[in-house]
């Protein structure tokens, strides 16, 4: 399968603390990223989070602390979520 989108996505798989306003804090694992956004893994992903919705989002697990991300989803599939990051 080719990648045809616009940014190319880079594999990338690490924990990312997801904010959402109504179901709080959520632990995620990346499967990839680009330039505009990121792919999670969420089991049940269509009874947690809509297309439309903000969440926030931090990496964890690195040496300081990493900047907390606005980001919008924007595809809910079976096992996982796009989010496009989304401007100051």
């Amino acid at each position: 399968m080719t990648n045809q989108r616009g940014n190319p996505r880079t594999p990338l798989k690490v924990k990312l603390k997801l904010e959402h306003p109504l179901h709080g804090e959520m632990m995620v694992t990346t499967r990839d990223i680009s330039d505009c956004g990121v792919y999670i893994l969420l089991d049940q992903a269509h009874s947690l989070l809509k297309v439309g919705e903000q969440v926030q989002g931090q990496v964890q697990g690195l040496p300081m602390e990493a900047p907390i991300l606005r980001m919008e989803v924007i595809r809910v599939e079976t096992l996982g979520v796009g989010l496009r990051f989304l401007g100051e």
